[in-house]
């Protein structure tokens, strides 16, 4: 078993960090967040072969049964930290027919990217693709390689992720984020004890849904209203089901429970047809209004008519690339928000500092929020820490374009290489202090060398990362400007890996007016 220890070495912590620790005291924490022990290794030039990388590889059925026994589904991140700490900042695996070989220190990480080649390829999700066969569907941009991936992304990166599209994309998600606090406000006068208590998550998730719908699509799913309808509550639910189905697939052939007729696989392929429909529908609504219009001027309608008016990409691939990005940026962003609450509850002076923060970018830009998104670096900082301790993904991948080597190890091309984030985060060698959450650590002028990854790296990364920064921003702006958070007082609440992380139990917040004295 590995043992959770952690070096009390100076040459274990970052620059700056153990003076600042020995100045302040080191103490015990009694925080549930696993520290990262890594093992120390004489420097060596000979390069050693693959076949010696340490780890647990030979035999992916006894490891897939040891890795159902630990309930390693749900606990994978935390074996992932256990196994570090076992073999040290580099380990090989194998997991039924699932194999790669683990990394975790930045420098590292920079070789691993550096190196990913012209057409940067990462671990597909099998079940994604698999539906995708079965219904003869094109591919986004997500899932494709090579030179059509390329050319594909080249085009998109000019719709969605480019700057200049912020100043489209923030009156959409201005007017999502007003709605949602106004929303919040009217459950707070019904509750009449002038606070609210509840668990976001849902709440979260159709903010986050009802935001990339109105970039992406265009149009509004009115799921900040009491009544959804029952369109619209069909689209929410193929979402929750095709996450929940997409999570077995990880490490059991979609192909055996597709022969199977395993109900996973029905419920899979269910889902993906409501969100399919979905995206039809949009369609068909975009070239009702463009021919309505009559090429008039109008505000900006959204990622798929942009795409569909530039007439450089098939209909069918816009369709598989938008739908493939509105599955992408729903879970993830309404989970890091609500991560994000969860941690300011907790430090109720840091969320005066970022309150502080954005009234003086609200006051300095008169209200314009293109503006004040470029005035509040702290708030920015405390997302970036949330997904630090809290990361959407267990780890980043790629399959090595060409050989390299890391940490004196020979690493062939075409090797699945996995970078942990939800280990680094933790790693006291890469950050002073993991356990506490401190937004500030961004703003410092120390190194941040491949130290936040959340969105990836290079021309692979997100490709809706322009779209969930400024949605999270802007919620975060006026969530600060209107309302006191407040954690129930009970245990921390921990991660549980379900295709992304989640809490592990409800997290219950009190939302308070800012008029409301405490």
């Amino acid at each position: 078993m590995a043992r959770w220890t952690l070096w009390r070495q100076p040459s274990v912590l970052p620059a700056n960090c153990w003076d600042e620790l020995m100045a302040a005291g080191v103490r015990r924490s009694s925080s549930s967040v696993p520290m990262v022990r890594q093992a120390f290794t004489e420097s060596s030039s000979i390069v050693k072969p693959f076949a010696e990388i340490p780890g647990l590889w030979k035999n992916g059925v006894a490891n897939l049964y040891n890795f159902w026994k630990l309930d390693g589904f749900k606990n994978l991140h935390r074996i992932m930290v256990q196994n570090f700490n076992t073999f040290g900042p580099i380990y090989r695996e194998k997991i039924g027919y699932y194999e790669s070989v683990n990394i975790i220190n930045p420098e590292d990480a920079a070789i691993l990217f550096k190196a990913e080649g012209h057409y940067p390829k990462r671990l597909k999700v099998e079940a994604w693709t698999s539906y995708r066969d079965y219904r003869n569907r094109k591919y986004g941009v997500l899932l494709k390689d090579g030179e059509e991936w390329r050319s594909n992304r080249v085009i998109l990166n000019k719709e969605v992720i480019s700057p200049k599209m912020l100043a489209n994309f923030v009156p959409l998600l201005d007017e999502v984020g007003q709605d949602f606090v106004a929303r919040v406000h009217k459950k707070i006068q019904r509750n009449g004890q002038n606070k609210w208590t509840t668990d976001l998550s849902q709440e979260l998730f159709k903010y986050a849904l009802e935001s990339v719908s109105s970039v992406l699509y265009g149009e509004r799913l009115g799921l900040m209203m009491d009544y959804i309808d029952p369109e619209s509550q069909h689209f929410i639910d193929c979402i929750t089901l095709m996450f929940k189905t997409t999570s077995p697939m990880l490490y059991i052939p979609p192909a055996l429970l597709r022969r199977l007729g395993a109900k996973v696989w029905r419920d899979h392929v269910e889902a993906w047809d409501g969100i399919f429909n979905q995206a039809d529908r949009c369609i068909q609504n975009i070239y009702r209004k463009l021919r309505q219009e009559s090429g008039q001027a109008a505000k900006y309608p959204g990622v798929l008519a942009s795409l569909l008016m530039l007439d450089k990409l098939s209909i069918e691939d816009i369709k598989a690339s938008v739908t493939e990005l509105m599955a992408g940026g729903v879970d993830t962003t309404s989970i890091t928000l609500l991560w994000t609450l969860y941690e300011l509850a907790k430090h109720p002076n840091l969320q005066e500092e970022l309150r502080a923060e954005v009234a003086s970018a609200r006051a300095q830009c008169q209200g314009d929020m293109v503006e004040m998104l470029k005035q509040i670096p702290l708030v920015k900082g405390a997302l970036k820490e949330t997904l630090r301790l809290h990361p959407v993904a267990v780890s980043l991948q790629r399959y090595t374009a060409e050989d390299i080597t890391i940490q004196n190890y020979h690493i062939p091309a075409g090797t699945l290489v996995q970078l942990g984030l939800y280990a680094m985060g933790r790693d006291p060698k890469v950050f002073c202090r993991p356990e506490q959450y401190q937004p500030s650590r961004w703003l410092r002028t120390e190194t941040h060398y491949f130290r936040s990854l959340s969105f990836g790296f290079g021309p692979r990364q997100c490709i809706g990362r322009r779209i969930a920064e400024t949605e999270m921003q802007i919620f975060l702006i006026h969530m600060l400007e209107n309302f006191k958070v407040e954690k129930q007082r009970h245990a921390d609440v921990r991660s549980t890996f379900e295709l992304i992380l989640l809490p592990d139990k409800p997290i219950l917040l009190t939302l308070k007016p800012l008029h409301c004295s405490p």
